[in-house]
């Protein structure tokens, strides 16, 4: 065999072989390519709106969070004022419902003393009556006279 005619059928070989691969093996393979480009490309371009759409919901959800913090709190102190008027108002008729009892039982016991008074003096008045009735059905003796006022002071 002859160098020439080896080197002439090697690029005869080559030719063939690239022209094969070049119409009938490449298109696919960059078909391929171009898709997967696109495909990577369409990728990057939705992560970056996700990206965008991210940061936008993480702005409105601190909104929210924000506007339900300032919600809370007037809420808070609604109820705060609230619950103090509620307690001024518990202490006043507390007050209020300790001095109608203060006043009560100060009458009552006013109305107590004042009816003990009245049935010692009607016991004092009995017994007065009772003393001179035995000094009246004896005979006027100052001894007798003064044992039974001793009687009487010890009955007192």
């Amino acid at each position: 065999m002859n160098l020439n005619a080896t080197l002439f059928a090697q690029l005869l070989v080559f030719f063939i072989l690239a022209w094969f691969t070049m119409k009938f093996v490449w298109p696919p393979i960059m078909k391929a390519l171009d898709e997967r480009a696109q495909k990577i490309a369409d990728g990057l371009a939705a992560a970056d709106k996700a990206k965008t759409d991210l940061a936008l919901a993480e702005r409105r959800a601190s909104d929210e969070l924000r506007k339900a913090r300032e919600s809370a709190a007037e809420f808070r102190g609604g109820a705060e004022k609230q619950v103090a008027q509620l307690i001024e108002e518990a202490r006043a008729q507390s007050v209020r419902i300790v001095a109608a009892a203060r006043e009560a039982a100060e009458t009552e016991a006013a109305a107590a003393s004042q009816r003990a008074r009245e049935a010692l003096r009607e016991h004092v008045a009995q017994l007065a009556v009772a003393g001179a009735e035995k000094i009246l059905r004896r005979e006027i003796n100052a001894q007798n006279h003064a044992e039974l006022l001793g009687q009487l002071k010890s009955e007192l």
